[in-house]
Protein backbone atom coordinates (compact mmCIF):
# COMPACT_ATOMS: atom_id res chain seq x y z
CA UNK A 1 0.00 0.00 0.00
CA UNK A 2 1.10 3.24 -1.00
CA UNK A 3 2.66 5.46 2.14
CA UNK A 4 -0.20 8.73 3.26
CA UNK A 5 0.21 12.14 1.86
CA UNK A 6 1.27 14.34 4.66
CA UNK A 7 -0.29 17.74 3.09
CA UNK A 8 0.14 19.89 6.64
CA UNK A 9 2.78 19.97 9.19
CA UNK A 10 3.08 17.45 11.17
CA UNK A 11 2.39 19.59 14.66
CA UNK A 12 -0.55 21.74 12.97
CA UNK A 13 -3.78 21.75 14.99
CA UNK A 14 -6.97 21.47 13.57
CA UNK A 15 -9.93 22.70 15.21
CA UNK A 16 -13.31 22.30 13.66
CA UNK A 17 -17.07 23.19 15.00
CA UNK A 18 -18.17 24.61 18.38
CA UNK A 19 -14.66 24.48 19.60
CA UNK A 20 -13.39 26.78 16.99
CA UNK A 21 -16.49 28.47 16.69
CA UNK A 22 -15.95 29.78 20.67
CA UNK A 23 -11.65 29.88 20.30
CA UNK A 24 -12.10 32.46 17.58
CA UNK A 25 -14.85 34.46 19.67
CA UNK A 26 -12.34 34.06 22.89
CA UNK A 27 -8.94 35.35 20.66
CA UNK A 28 -11.21 38.49 19.72
CA UNK A 29 -12.25 39.37 23.00
CA UNK A 30 -8.55 39.33 24.36
CA UNK A 31 -7.72 41.63 21.79
CA UNK A 32 -11.00 43.68 22.53
CA UNK A 33 -9.40 43.76 26.06
CA UNK A 34 -5.99 44.54 25.50
CA UNK A 35 -7.05 48.86 24.18
CA UNK A 36 -10.88 48.79 26.19
CA UNK A 37 -8.70 50.80 28.59
CA UNK A 38 -7.68 53.30 25.87
CA UNK A 39 -11.02 54.18 25.05
CA UNK A 40 -12.63 57.49 26.74
CA UNK A 41 -12.22 60.88 28.13
CA UNK A 42 -10.26 59.02 31.27
CA UNK A 43 -8.18 56.65 28.96
CA UNK A 44 -4.85 55.47 30.18
CA UNK A 45 -1.90 55.56 27.71
CA UNK A 46 0.18 51.84 26.62
CA UNK A 47 3.68 52.25 26.97
CA UNK A 48 5.08 49.49 24.35
CA UNK A 49 8.63 48.64 23.26
CA UNK A 50 9.12 48.73 19.37
CA UNK A 51 11.37 45.96 17.75
CA UNK A 52 13.91 48.86 17.23
CA UNK A 53 13.90 49.43 21.09
CA UNK A 54 12.01 52.51 21.35
CA UNK A 55 9.48 53.43 23.95
CA UNK A 56 6.20 54.32 22.42
CA UNK A 57 3.34 55.88 24.63
CA UNK A 58 -0.26 56.02 23.13
CA UNK A 59 -3.82 55.10 23.22
CA UNK A 60 -3.95 54.78 19.63
CA UNK A 61 -5.77 51.65 19.06
CA UNK A 62 -4.45 50.85 15.76
CA UNK A 63 -0.78 51.88 16.79
CA UNK A 64 -1.15 50.06 20.13
CA UNK A 65 -2.80 46.62 17.59
CA UNK A 66 0.34 47.16 15.04
CA UNK A 67 2.77 46.46 17.83
CA UNK A 68 1.34 43.25 19.19
CA UNK A 69 2.76 39.93 17.56
CA UNK A 70 -0.12 37.59 17.39
CA UNK A 71 -1.06 34.29 15.88
CA UNK A 72 -4.52 33.22 15.97
CA UNK A 73 -6.28 33.76 13.09
CA UNK A 74 -9.19 35.53 14.24
CA UNK A 75 -6.72 37.91 16.41
CA UNK A 76 -4.89 38.79 13.02
CA UNK A 77 -8.80 39.51 11.26
CA UNK A 78 -9.07 42.05 14.54
CA UNK A 79 -6.26 43.65 13.99
CA UNK A 80 -6.47 43.86 10.10
CA UNK A 81 -9.87 45.41 10.85
CA UNK A 82 -8.20 48.27 12.91
CA UNK A 83 -5.71 48.85 10.21
CA UNK A 84 -9.03 49.01 7.76
CA UNK A 85 -10.44 51.74 10.01
CA UNK A 86 -7.80 53.77 9.97
CA UNK A 87 -7.01 53.93 6.44
CA UNK A 88 -11.01 54.33 5.40
CA UNK A 89 -11.82 56.67 8.38
CA UNK A 90 -8.62 58.04 10.54
CA UNK A 91 -10.29 57.35 13.75
CA UNK A 92 -12.18 55.05 15.51
CA UNK A 93 -9.74 52.16 15.87
CA UNK A 94 -10.23 51.10 19.43
CA UNK A 95 -14.12 51.92 19.47
CA UNK A 96 -14.52 49.43 16.01
CA UNK A 97 -12.35 46.56 17.87
CA UNK A 98 -14.20 46.65 21.14
CA UNK A 99 -17.37 47.02 19.15
CA UNK A 100 -16.52 43.81 17.55
CA UNK A 101 -15.18 41.96 20.58
CA UNK A 102 -18.98 42.80 22.48
CA UNK A 103 -20.79 41.74 19.16
CA UNK A 104 -18.82 37.87 19.42
CA UNK A 105 -19.08 38.36 23.25
CA UNK A 106 -23.28 38.51 22.17
CA UNK A 107 -23.30 35.74 19.82
CA UNK A 108 -20.85 33.27 22.11
CA UNK A 109 -24.91 32.37 24.31
CA UNK A 110 -26.58 31.99 20.96
CA UNK A 111 -24.09 29.10 19.81
CA UNK A 112 -24.63 27.69 23.07
CA UNK A 113 -28.19 27.59 22.46
CA UNK A 114 -27.41 25.56 19.10
CA UNK A 115 -28.47 29.11 16.79
CA UNK A 116 -26.78 28.30 13.54
CA UNK A 117 -24.27 31.27 12.68
CA UNK A 118 -26.38 32.13 9.73
CA UNK A 119 -29.19 33.21 11.69
CA UNK A 120 -27.01 34.80 14.38
CA UNK A 121 -25.37 36.88 11.60
CA UNK A 122 -28.65 37.71 10.06
CA UNK A 123 -29.95 39.39 13.32
CA UNK A 124 -26.88 41.28 13.13
CA UNK A 125 -27.44 42.70 9.85
CA UNK A 126 -30.96 43.36 10.41
CA UNK A 127 -29.72 45.67 13.66
CA UNK A 128 -27.14 47.29 11.37
CA UNK A 129 -29.95 48.11 9.20
CA UNK A 130 -31.88 49.88 11.89
CA UNK A 131 -28.66 51.44 13.21
CA UNK A 132 -28.09 53.17 9.79
CA UNK A 133 -32.06 53.98 9.91
CA UNK A 134 -31.74 55.63 13.47
CA UNK A 135 -28.30 57.71 12.10
CA UNK A 136 -29.89 59.38 9.31
CA UNK A 137 -32.64 60.90 10.98
CA UNK A 138 -30.72 61.93 13.99
CA UNK A 139 -28.23 63.20 11.52
CA UNK A 140 -27.52 67.14 10.27
CA UNK A 141 -26.09 68.37 7.17
CA UNK A 142 -22.50 70.60 8.26
CA UNK A 143 -21.28 73.25 7.12
CA UNK A 144 -17.84 73.51 6.29
CA UNK A 145 -17.09 76.52 6.37
CA UNK A 146 -18.91 76.73 9.92
CA UNK A 147 -15.40 77.18 12.09
CA UNK A 148 -17.52 76.67 15.31
CA UNK A 149 -19.27 73.93 13.78
CA UNK A 150 -16.41 71.94 12.80
CA UNK A 151 -14.22 72.74 16.01
CA UNK A 152 -16.91 71.01 17.55
CA UNK A 153 -16.30 67.75 15.23
CA UNK A 154 -12.39 67.95 15.68
CA UNK A 155 -12.33 68.02 19.26
CA UNK A 156 -14.40 65.37 19.83
CA UNK A 157 -11.73 62.93 18.14
CA UNK A 158 -8.97 64.95 19.74
CA UNK A 159 -10.32 65.19 23.15
CA UNK A 160 -9.38 61.49 23.92
CA UNK A 161 -5.66 61.69 22.15
CA UNK A 162 -2.42 62.47 24.07
CA UNK A 163 -2.36 65.99 22.92
CA UNK A 164 -5.76 66.87 24.19
CA UNK A 165 -3.48 69.23 26.75
CA UNK A 166 -3.13 71.32 23.95
CA UNK A 167 -6.46 70.85 22.26
CA UNK A 168 -7.24 74.41 21.15
CA UNK A 169 -4.28 74.19 19.13
CA UNK A 170 -4.38 71.07 18.04
CA UNK A 171 -7.88 71.61 16.42
CA UNK A 172 -6.70 74.69 14.87
CA UNK A 173 -3.79 73.23 13.12
CA UNK A 174 -5.68 70.10 12.07
CA UNK A 175 -8.72 72.55 10.53
CA UNK A 176 -6.46 74.57 8.93
CA UNK A 177 -3.82 71.57 7.34
CA UNK A 178 -7.53 69.58 5.92
CA UNK A 179 -8.94 73.29 4.38
CA UNK A 180 -5.41 73.55 2.48
CA UNK A 181 -6.30 69.96 0.73
CA UNK A 182 -9.55 70.27 -0.44
CA UNK A 183 -9.75 69.24 -3.90
CA UNK A 184 -13.48 70.18 -5.38
CA UNK A 185 -14.02 67.98 -8.68
CA UNK A 186 -17.41 68.86 -9.88
CA UNK A 187 -19.96 67.82 -7.64
CA UNK A 188 -17.33 65.72 -5.72
CA UNK A 189 -14.97 67.06 -2.95
CA UNK A 190 -12.10 64.64 -2.12
CA UNK A 191 -9.99 65.22 1.07
CA UNK A 192 -7.13 62.90 0.75
CA UNK A 193 -4.98 64.02 4.06
CA UNK A 194 -2.78 60.64 4.04
CA UNK A 195 -1.72 61.53 0.33
CA UNK A 196 -1.56 65.51 0.35
CA UNK A 197 -0.20 66.10 4.08
CA UNK A 198 3.16 65.04 5.65
CA UNK A 199 3.70 65.47 9.48
CA UNK A 200 7.36 66.44 9.48
CA UNK A 201 8.89 65.86 13.18
CA UNK A 202 11.64 67.43 15.04
CA UNK A 203 13.56 66.75 18.45
CA UNK A 204 13.57 69.60 20.51
CA UNK A 205 10.91 72.80 21.22
CA UNK A 206 7.27 72.21 22.36
CA UNK A 207 4.14 71.39 21.25
CA UNK A 208 3.09 75.15 21.05
CA UNK A 209 5.77 75.42 18.14
CA UNK A 210 3.65 73.37 15.37
CA UNK A 211 2.42 75.29 12.84
CA UNK A 212 0.90 74.00 8.89
CA UNK A 213 3.24 75.08 6.47
CA UNK A 214 2.00 75.79 2.80
CA UNK A 215 4.02 74.47 0.52
CA UNK A 216 7.38 71.99 0.99
CA UNK A 217 9.40 71.55 4.16
CA UNK A 218 12.64 69.81 3.66
CA UNK A 219 14.44 68.87 7.51
CA UNK A 220 18.54 69.93 6.40
CA UNK A 221 21.41 71.69 7.80
CA UNK A 222 23.56 74.00 6.90
CA UNK A 223 26.82 72.51 5.39
CA UNK A 224 28.79 76.14 6.10
CA UNK A 225 28.81 78.18 9.63
CA UNK A 226 28.77 81.60 6.78
CA UNK A 227 25.85 80.20 4.70
CA UNK A 228 22.48 82.18 5.61
CA UNK A 229 20.00 80.57 7.41
CA UNK A 230 16.84 82.67 6.04
CA UNK A 231 16.70 83.06 2.13
CA UNK A 232 13.29 84.75 1.12
CA UNK A 233 12.18 84.24 -2.20
CA UNK A 234 14.37 81.72 -3.20
CA UNK A 235 15.07 80.10 -6.48
CA UNK A 236 15.09 76.99 -5.82
CA UNK A 237 17.05 74.82 -8.49
CA UNK A 238 16.36 70.83 -8.61
CA UNK A 239 18.96 68.13 -9.66
CA UNK A 240 18.43 64.43 -10.07
CA UNK A 241 22.10 64.40 -10.13
CA UNK A 242 25.11 64.53 -7.22
CA UNK A 243 27.48 67.37 -7.44
CA UNK A 244 30.14 65.83 -6.04
CA UNK A 245 33.47 65.31 -8.14
CA UNK A 246 34.20 62.22 -9.09
CA UNK A 247 37.41 60.82 -9.91
CA UNK A 248 38.25 58.74 -12.86
CA UNK A 249 39.03 55.21 -11.91
CA UNK A 250 42.73 54.24 -11.99
CA UNK A 251 43.72 51.20 -13.81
Amino acid sequence: MNAPVMVLNANTKRESGRTAQLNNIQAAKAVADIIRTTLGPRSMLKMLLDPMGGIVMTNDGNCILREVDVSHPAAKSMIELSRAQDEEVGDGTTSVIILSGEILAIAEPLLERNFHPTVIVRGFLRALQTALDTCNKISRTIDVNNTAEMREIVTSAIGTKFSSRWGDQMVDIAIKAVKKVVTKRGDYTEVDVKRYVRIEKIPGGELSECQVLDGVMFNKDVTHAKMRRRIENPRILLLDCPLEYKKGEST
